[in-house]
């Protein structure tokens, strides 16, 4: 049930109370509102107000807060909840500027498409589909052809119910198809929650770790990301063991979630990794039910105060069916569509997809309508 907010509540909040500053009431026309809303860092979003939500124990209260009122806000509460908040703010502020990849440079400002490439036997969309190591790679430079900046190797699946499989397997799946996109040119990220698996996909090319656990299941994983200096993807799973699904229950979602993804990026940032090459995902459908993945998407513009890019990927999964007749993997294109479509809208700077040409060819959509909205 909402609860509205009031700033008499700001000062009565508990020492344990939490703020969290999500933007909302974005606009396509900036320069009619002067400076009456703000950007999202360098991206093509603005927005004309706060969502603002104070979570003190097991009780929410929000409140939708213009831009320019906000110092007023801000002078109202306590010397924490403003800190938090006005960190909240520089962090979603600050410009995320662009991923080097080698020789490639992905540019943040505007979406840009991750493919997921499984060289797996039993992923839950396309396992056995990419299994020989020559047609999985013939598979990534036409995901790259079609529009993907990165393309993502896994040789694991993650699937609820999966089997864990020994890192030897793992690298056997995924080391000649790496080594082979990477020396094609291809911006290569390596789907692994593995030390050993993330050593040898770096030393054939890869440019970008993409861990589940957010460098939590394999005790080794943030020194390998350290020495190695590359960007690293951190996603929200409620379990670093095996099942990364096991657990999942949430007071509140969304606060749960990025309450999460703070504290990993805090301690990823002291143990010495550029906070410029981290990148987050709520990690939709891990431990999740549909209407807890419907919050994290509605959401979704709060993870840019963490002051890092958004991975979002929604491509082909369950929720999708479970809102369309249970629809198949196979069936979900168009789910997988609007909801990134939706994540675009919000800021979401990487877009993880299986259906690259489709989702490029909604992305270039959305850009032609903010142009035109920029300079009609």
């Amino acid at each position: 049930m909402f609860q509205p907010l009031t700033k008499p509540d700001l000062g009565a909040a508990s020492a344990d109370a939490q703020i969290y500053c999500r933007p909302t009431c974005f606009v396509d026309r900036p320069h009619e509102l002067d400076d009456n809303c703000l950007r999202i860092a360098d991206s093509m979003v603005w927005f004309a107000a706060w969502h603002v939500s104070l979570r003190d124990g097991l009780n929410v209260k929000s409140t939708i807060v213009p831009v320019p009122d906000w110092d007023g806000w801000i002078a109202a509460m306590p010397d924490r909840l403003a800190e938090a908040a006005d960190t909240q703010r520089a962090g979603l502020a600050r410009p995320r500027g662009n991923l080097q990849l080698g020789e490639r440079t992905i540019r943040l400002n505007e979406p840009q498409i991750m493919g997921i490439l499984n060289v797996t036997p039993d992923s839950f969309s396309d396992g056995g589909k990419h299994v020989d190591a020559a047609a999985a790679a013939d598979a990534g430079f036409a995901m790259g052809a079609a529009g993907a900046a990165i393309v993502d190797v896994g040789g694991e699946s993650t699937r609820p119910g999966a089997p864990l499989i020994w890192e030897g397997d793992e690298i056997a799946r995924i080391e000649g198809v790496v080594a082979a996109l990477a020396k094609g040119g291809v911006a290569v990220s390596i789907d692994t929650r593995k030390a050993a698996v993330m050593e040898a996909a770096l030393a054939a090319g890869a440019r970008i770790v993409n861990d589940i656990s957010a460098l939590r299941y394999d005790d080794r994983a943030m020194d390998v990301v350290v020495q190695a200096g590359c960007p690293v993807v951190l996603m929200h799973a409620p379990s670093a063991k095996s099942d990364p699904h096991e657990g999942g229950t949430y007071g509140h979602v969304l606060f749960d979630v990025y309450d999460m993804l703070a504290e990993r990026v805090a301690t990823c940032v002291a143990a010495g990794i550029d906070r410029a090459k981290i990148i987050v995902d709520p990690g939709l459908g891990f431990g999740k039910g549909v209407g807890e993945n419907l919050a994290l998407i509605n959401g979704l513009a709060l993870f840019h105060t963490l002051g890092c890019p958004i991975l979002f990927g929604a491509s082909r999964k369950r929720m999708i069916g479970a809102l369309d007749n249970e629809a198949p993997a196979d069936q979900r294109l168009g789910g997988t569509v609007a909801l990134h479509y939706q994540a675009a809208a919000q800021g979401a700077q990487l877009l993880r997809v299986h259906d690259v040409a489709e989702n490029r060819q909604a992305l270039r959509i959305w850009r032609g309508l903010r142009d035109a909205a920029l300079t009609a």
